[in-house]
């Protein structure tokens, strides 16, 4: 099993995906193969860790996928690298409100049995640190922080006294990094500029984050402490033995084509470019082993389908940042709509939730939706446990999930909608025909069910109509 390590802290805001970043950038230019992982739900951050790494950045989130999954899905992740470098999520034993730390950092690093790197904000601190890290260290015995790492330290004496603090209890300085505003990433309403937005700015930060990395800390200790993690021995995650393992999914003959049908396999198109950035990389994993092909599609430049689309996945991302590069796209948008129209599946969360709409901040967008969305000043964050409301192309009706909001834009619905989801405190989202759109994002590795029946609705989307002229609703009209 290969090595690896977590990169932890006190709180939010302490630096661990600058460290992160840095520690693969860093290991990467050596010449070191790194697999890159972030606990918990957040699809920014392994942006950032695949532009240092070279290779998908891959999410670990008990709550989502299930606390059985995080040591196969990190073997999955782990193949053909020499170390693993997984960033937490805010503080270390941060977790589910409500919950003992369920989906902390803390879980995911005891999950893995791997040790723990502190990374520790600087400023106001002087010796104090030391009670500080003697808290974190005995607080949970299961967790290992194996070592310290001291951000936006002020001076060479700043950095002397810290040092002693950790001296006192025991726990190396792996790295001490100066205060430096080059280091930042630029951030907006929900957390950080995405790195296919931030575009070669981006690239520029990860350089420049690795080299200070480099020059600031040890890397041949990083190394050492992440050695001492012990083997696991859980097997890798399958995407084919998981669709396999789904009760009563269609059966596929070995050239891809469903039982009792006569088309091959069908292509699932995935919205990407700037607009929409969070997704999963094993989704793309699960429709194709369920028998799907994958193409991209960029909803900001492409004005066509892939040829022989016959279901569409929209993820989320900031489409409210580029609405009006989306609404200026109208062959796409009306290629969407007629698609929709069709009975294609189509499963969108959150950002594409918001492109199905029939306006956005009010720039037109599709139109398969009879809502309309606004930037608001209310952020909405947190997990959910839902039960879908209807049978759609993902779920069957009573079906539960637990998932995961995170958005700053309010929904008007239309009337007579039927919503997609129930949970404490009301519905959300709808279901119309094949389109399952809401706010609620899901990882598809904790439901395979959900891929292999979108991949089942897609080989049966009727022959196209000779619809002409068909274009999606028009803001203001």
């Amino acid at each position: 099993m290969v090595s690896r390590l977590v990169v932890a802290a006190p709180a939010s805001g302490c630096g661990k995906t600058t460290v992160a970043t840095g520690l693969i950038a860093a290991l990467r230019a050596r010449g070191t193969a790194v697999a890159p992982f972030k606990v918990g739900p957040d699809y920014i951050d392994p942006g950032y860790h695949a532009l240092a790494a070279g290779r998908p950045g891959r999410n670990l989130d008990p709550v989502l996928v299930g606390a059985q999954r995080i040591v196969p899905l990190f073997a999955h992740g782990v193949r053909g690298a020499e170390i693993a470098v997984v960033e937490g999520v805010m503080g270390l034993f941060d977790g589910r409100v409500g919950t003992e730390g369920a989906g902390s950092t803390a879980e995911v690093a005891t999950l893995l049995a791997a040790p723990a790197v502190l990374v520790v904000d600087a400023r106001g601190q002087g010796r104090s640190l030391a009670a500080l890290l003697h808290g974190f260290r005995g607080y949970d015995p299961a967790v290992r922080i194996g070592g310290v790492v001291l951000n936006r330290v002020g001076s060479a004496r700043h950095e002397e006294v810290l040092r002693e603090a950790c001296a006192e209890v025991g726990l190396p300085v792996l790295g001490a990094l100066p205060r430096d505003p080059a280091l930042a990433v630029p951030s907006r309403h929900l957390g950080l500029v995405t790195a296919a937005e931030h575009g070669a700015a981006a690239v520029a930060a990860v350089r420049a984050i690795g080299d200070a990395v480099a020059a600031h800390v040890d890397l041949d200790a990083v190394v050492r402490l992440a050695g001492t993690a012990p083997p696991l021995t859980a097997p890798p995650w399958d995407p084919a033995a998981e669709v396999a393992a789904v009760p009563g999914r269609p059966v596929v003959t070995a050239a891809g084509r469903p039982v009792g049908t006569a088309a091959g396999r069908p292509v699932v198109a995935v919205a990407g470019g700037p607009a929409f950035t969070f997704g999963y990389a094993e989704h793309v994993e699960l429709l194709r082993a369920a028998g799907a092909d994958v193409a991209v599609v960029d909803p900001v430049r492409d004005e066509a389908l892939p040829e022989g689309t016959s279901a569409l996945v929209l993820p989320g991302g900031f489409p409210e940042q580029h609405a009006a590069d989306l609404a200026a796209n109208r062959p796409l948008r009306t290629a969407v709509a007629a698609l929709a129209e069709r009975g294609a599946p189509v499963h969108a969360e959150c950002g594409g939730l918001l492109y199905l709409a029939r306006e956005l901040d009010g720039q037109s967008m599709c139109g398969v939706l009879d809502a309309e969305a606004t930037m608001s000043g209310r952020l909405t964050l947190g997990y959910r446990d839902a039960v879908a409301a209807a049978d759609s192309a993902l779920y069957p009706a009573g079906a539960r999930v637990t998932g995961h909001e995170f958005h700053r834009t309010a929904l008007r619905p239309g009337h007579g909608a039927t919503p997609a989801w129930h949970w404490r405190g009301g519905t959300e989202g709808f279901v119309s025909g094949r389109v399952h759109a809401s706010y609620l994002h899901t990882h598809p590795a904790g439901n395979p069910e959900s891929v292999t029946r979108f991949v089942a609705a897609a080989t049966q989307l009727p022959a196209p109509r000779t619809t002409v002229g068909y274009e999606p609703a028009e803001a203001g009209r």
